[in-house]
């Protein structure tokens, strides 16, 4: 049963990339809280799910944290393309995780029912009442099952490494695809910056659902204080040109509520550093970016070496990205996904042992 539903998720996910999308793009930064298309060092926390397209690595870190106050799904709070290395990396709230390569960092499962699959080898995991581990290769080192069920030197059909790759080249080019359409929107509005002040505050008239303001990398620095008026838009972008950035503004009033409604996107920039607290998701689908303070909203990069939280809630707004179709690329691949997670629960009762 499991390699049938997991032959099924392949022919999902086969045809993806073809037929990506700039709203495939906007839902996928509805889905993550956090997505890297490379690698991503981090020692600190995504409140969300986190997707990375490389390796993870760094000290102690931890996923899902507020995994439990959103709606369910087939989704895991933590996928890696790549490798896990490093400290040992905290699953949260039945977050459950999906490693293309192997895990030397260990995981610990805090929570019970979780679903973790590894392509590689794993070692130093500490599991949960309830949980399926599979291991496509060996494991090693300390792996205590507390409850869970462990199978291992699985050899994964080759679909499961494949869906991956084929799921960060879908990100990578909807993602970008989508701030190049962004980039494209015409100002419906103008910054107005006074003293060390910009405010951001688009027109109520013509009850119109998005504002579009635009501004170059040399303008943030003319300001260090930024207050946000939405006005009861649905949706704020902010198209941001220049090649590099340092974020170290104030947000007056806060930052909450920002990261469902405002989109920072950065379609030109390769270097992003920000230091202090950020309200709105961050769109740098080409950036390498460095944080050392949290970001209240979805978040995407090239390549992060992340000190600093993710935190919720992701964009949330009704917009849509005009002339592309709908995303059903994206809804195919969470499809494959969630076909792959049914079939290890399916066979976890008949074909899984205790770990010893």
């Amino acid at each position: 049963m499991l390699f049938r539903l997991t032959t099924a998720a392949a022919l999902f996910l086969a045809p993806i990339a073809a037929h990506a999308s700039a709203q495939d793009g906007l839902q996928a930064m509805k889905t993550y809280n956090l997505i890297t298309l490379g690698d991503l060092n981090s020692s600190s926390e995504v409140e969300g799910r986190t997707f990375v397209g490389g390796n993870l690595s760094g000290n102690s870190s931890n996923y899902f944290i507020k995994g439990n106050t959103l709606p369910s799904s087939s989704t895991s709070g933590l996928t890696v393309v790549g490798n896990v290395t490093g400290g040992a990396k905290n699953l949260n709230n039945g977050s459950g995780a999906v490693v293309g390569g192997s895990v030397e960092s260990g995981f610990n499962l805090n929570g019970a029912n979780q679903i973790v699959t590894i392509g590689g080898n794993a070692q130093n995991i500490n599991g949960s009442n309830g949980s399926a581990i599979t291991i496509g290769g060996t494991k090693s080192g300390f792996l205590n099952g507390n409850g869970a069920s462990v199978l291992t030197g699985q050899n994964l059909n080759p679909a499961f490494q494949s869906g991956l790759v084929a799921q960060r080249t879908t990100l990578i080019s909807s993602l970008k695809d989508l701030s190049a359409n962004l980039a494209g929107l015409a100002p419906t509005d103008s910054v107005s910056i006074a003293s060390n002040r910009a405010t951001f505050s688009p027109s109520t008239s013509g009850g119109a659902s998005l504002a579009v303001f635009s501004l170059d990398s040399a303008q943030l620095g003319q300001f260090g204080e930024i207050q946000f008026n939405l006005n009861g838009f649905d949706t704020v972008v902010v198209n941001v040109g220049g090649a590099s950035a340092l974020l170290n503004d104030n947000f007056l009033g806060g930052t909450n509520n920002l990261g469902q409604h405002v989109i920072w996107n950065f379609y030109e920039a390769t270097d992003l550093t920000f230091t202090t607290a950020f309200g709105g998701s961050v769109l740098a689908p080409q950036a390498n970016g460095t944080i050392g303070n949290f970001i209240q909203g979805s978040a995407v990069f090239a390549q992060l070496n992340q000190q600093g939280e993710i935190h919720l809630g992701a964009f949330a707004g009704n917009f849509t990205v005009p002339g592309v179709p709908e995303p059903a690329a994206w809804l195919q691949m969470i499809a494959g996904f969630g076909l792959i997670g049914m079939g290890l629960r399916a066979g976890k009762q008949r074909k899984l042992q205790p770990a010893a």
